[in-house]
C-alpha cells in the first residue's frame, strides 16, 4: 500500500485527499505558494513544503513536484484536479523517478487529452461521436468545407482544450471567419497548441457524464451518470446524480458506454466520460482523466469513495467493487458556491471572507478550503465551497438544497448561492426540464439574485453603524 502521498493541488480537492489519505492510513504532505501559507490544506496535512512566492508557477513545475516527493519520501502523488492533472509530462516523469502518479498511464493522458485522437479512439470502440472534422482542420478554408457539409451551427474546438476553454459556436460562415482565429489565439495561449477541430452543434441538448472506476487488472465499474446542464459558458454551475432527466434505458446504455470507452483505451484509476444527449441520441464529448469536481454526488448516492479507490488501485490493488454490487439511492445535487457577482456578469469577487458559517443538518456535505478571515486570492478558480445535498426523491433533495443554502452565512464576498436559490425555485428545474441553454434562456433569474438574507442586512447595518460611531 502506498505510505505517503504528495498532494500536487490546493484548496478543496487537497482536503479532499488529506482526508481520503488519513483513512487509510496514508500520509499526506501539501505544498503551498505564498499565498496558500495560511490555507486550510497546509494547516491539515501531515507536512506542507513551500513551492515558491509566485502564486502559479510553483504548482505547474512537474520537476520541482516530483523532487520534492522524493527529498520527502513520498512513493506517489495525487494531482487533483486542474493545475497538472491532466498533464502527460507531469506523469511521465513521475513514471521515469519512480514515483507512482495517482491516475492514469501518460500515454492514455496524452490519448484522451488531444480531443482528435480521443474522438478516434472511441470511434473504432463503437462509442458514437458527433459528426465533425476528421481530425483537426488545415486551415479557415478547411473548417469553411467541414462546416458546409455537416451544417450549421457549428462548434470549433481546441484540440488540447478543457474546461469550457477554447470553445466557439459559430452560427454561420461569417461568424466561423471571425472566430476562427480567435479559438487559434485561446488554444495557443491557454494549451500551448494552435491545433482545433470541428463537431457538428448539437443543439440544447442534456449534458451527460458517467463516472467510471478501473483496475490495473482490466476491471471497471460505472457509478452511473450525472447530469451537468446547468451551465453558463461551458463552465458547470450545478450537478446532479443521477440524472432525473433520462430513462432506465438510456441510464444502462450511458453506463455502459462508458465502460467500453474505458475498456478501449485501457484505463486505470477514476475518470469521467462525458456526453451529449438530444432525443434517443448520445454522442461522445470527452473522457477526463481525473478526479473531477463533481465526483461527490456520485460518492452520495452509492456510497464509494471515489478519492479512497484512487488511492487503493495505484497501490496496486483490484476493485474491491463489481458492476453488481453498485446501486443507487435517491438524487443529490452539487452547488459549486464562487465568489463571483451575478448581476454583474458573474465578475469575480475576491476578497476576505469575514464570516462563514457551513450548513448542516440530514444529508448536507460541504467540502471547502475556506474560513472566516479566510482571503480568497485572485490567482485562481473563483470556487469558494461545493454544497451538495442529498435525499430520496429529487422533490425532497430541491427542498433540502434551499434549506441548505439559506442556512449558509458566507460574508464578504459576492457569491451565486442566491442566484441558486433562484434555479431551485423554476417550475421546470422543479420538474426536471432542462438542458444546456437553461441559465443563458432565463436572464430574469439574474433580477432577483441579489437577494441578501436578514442576517446579512443586520450585520451589514451593524457595521455601517459602528463606522459611523467610531468617526
Amino acid at each position: 500500500m502506498i505510505k505517503k502521498v504528495l498532494i500536487a493541488n490546493r484548496g478543496e480537492i487537497a482536503v479532499r485527499i488529506i482526508r481520503a489519505c488519513a483513512e487509510l492510513d496514508i500520509r499526506s504532505v501539501a505544498v503551498y505558494t505564498e499565498p496558500d501559507r495560511y490555507g486550510l490544506h497546509v494547516k491539515r496535512a501531515d507536512e506542507a513544503y513551500s513551492v515558491g512566492v509566485d502564486p502559479i508557477k510553483g504548482y505547474l513545475d512537474p520537476l520541482k513536484l516530483v523532487n520534492l516527493a522524493r527529498e520527502t519520501g513520498c512513493d506517489a502523488i495525487h494531482p487533483g484536479y486542474g493545475f497538472l492533472s491532466e498533464n502527460a509530462e507531469f506523469a511521465r516523469i513521475c513514471e521515469k523517478h519512480g514515483i507512482v502518479f495517482i491516475g492514469p498511464s501518460s500515454s492514455v493522458i496524452a490519448q484522451m487529452g488531444d480531443k482528435t485522437a480521443a474522438r478516434d479512439s472511441m470511434k473504432k470502440a463503437g462509442v458514437p461521436i458527433t459528426p465533425g472534422s476528421d481530425g483537426n482542420v488545415k486551415d479557415l478554408d478547411d473548417a469553411l468545407n467541414v462546416a458546409e457539409s455537416i451544417g450549421y451551427p457549428v462548434m470549433l474546438k481546441a484540440t488540447s482544450g478543457g474546461g469550457g476553454r477554447g470553445i466557439r459556436r459559430c452560427e454561420s460562415a461569417d461568424e466561423l471567419k471571425l472566430n476562427y482565429p480567435r479559438v487559434i489565439s485561446e488554444a495557443t495561449k491557454a494549451f500551448g497548441s494552435a491545433e482545433v477541430f470541428m463537431e457538428k452543434c448539437i443543439v440544447d441538448p442534456l449534458h451527460i457524464e458517467a463516472q467510471i472506476i478501473a483496475d490495473s487488472e482490466g476491471n471497471v465499474i460505472h457509478l452511473f451518470e450525472r447530469d451537468c446542464s446547468i451551465q453558463r459558458r461551458n463552465q458547470k454551475l450545478i450537478e446532479i446524480a443521477p440524472s432525473p432527466q433520462i430513462t432506465p434505458e438510456q441510464r444502462h446504455y450511458i453506463g455502459e458506454l462508458a465502460v467500453r470507452a474505458a475498456k478501449a483505451v485501457e484505463y486505470v484509476s477514476a475518470g469521467t466520460v462525458e456526453f451529449l444527449i438530444t432525443g434517443n441520441e448520445v454522442y461522445f464529448m470527452e473522457m477526463n482523466t481525473r478526479i473531477q469536481v463533481e465526483h461527490t454526488i456520485s460518492e452520495q448516492i452509492t456510497g464509494v469513495d471515489i478519492v479512497q479507490e484512487q488511492l487503493r488501485i495505484a497501490s496496486g490493488k483490484s476493485l474491491r467493487y463489481q458492476q453488481s454490487d453498485i446501486q443507487y439511492q435517491g438524487y443529490a445535487i452539487q452547488f459549486r458556491i464562487n465568489a463571483e457577482d451575478p448581476k454583474n456578469d458573474f465578475l469575480p469577487s475576491f476578497g476576505k471572507v469575514t464570516h462563514y458559517y457551513a450548513p448542516g443538518g440530514p444529508g448536507v456535505r460541504v467540502d471547502t478550503a475556506i474560513f472566516t478571515g479566510y482571503d480568497i486570492p485572485p490567482f485562481y478558480d473563483s470556487m469558494c465551497l461545493k454544497l451538495i445535498v442529498w435525499s430520496l426523491n429529487w422533490e425532497d433533495t430541491i427542498r433540502r438544497g434551499k434549506r441548505a443554502l439559506d442556512d449558509m452565512r458566507l460574508h464578504g464576498v459576492k457569491t451565486t448561492a442566491n442566484y441558486y436559490q433562484q434555479i431551485l425555485s423554476h417550475p421546470d428545474f422543479e420538474k426536471g426540464q432542462f438542458n444546456t441553454s437553461f441559465v443563458a434562456n432565463h436572464p430574469d433569474l439574474l433580477k432577483f439574485s441579489d437577494k441578501r438574507h436578514p442576517s446579512e442586512i443586520a450585520l451589514a447595518l451593524a457595521t455601517a453603524i459602528a463606522a459611523h460611531t467610531s468617526v
